[in-house]
């Protein structure tokens, strides 16, 4: 291979941008990911403890309202 076309080879086609590796990208994707997972946790929590204690609170107060009306 002679120099001439070792420069040419190197040199990339014209009006063309070599290509960059996309840590952006990257870093984004993964911050999104975390974030979804960590969002996905504390609903889970969230929702474990409404089920567990505010649940039977809201439907004892029912359960006297309703008691109430009957007599």
């Amino acid at each position: 291979m002679s120099t001439v076309e070792h420069e040419q080879a190197s040199t990339p086609a014209a009006g063309r941008k070599p290509p960059r590796p996309r840590y952006l990208r990257k870093i984004l994707l993964t911050m999104f990911a975390q974030y979804a997972l960590v969002s996905l946790m504390v609903g889970l929590s969230v929702a474990g403890v409404l089920r567990t204690f505010v649940t039977p609170q809201i439907t004892a107060k029912f359960q006297a309202i309703a008691a109430a009306l009957k007599q």
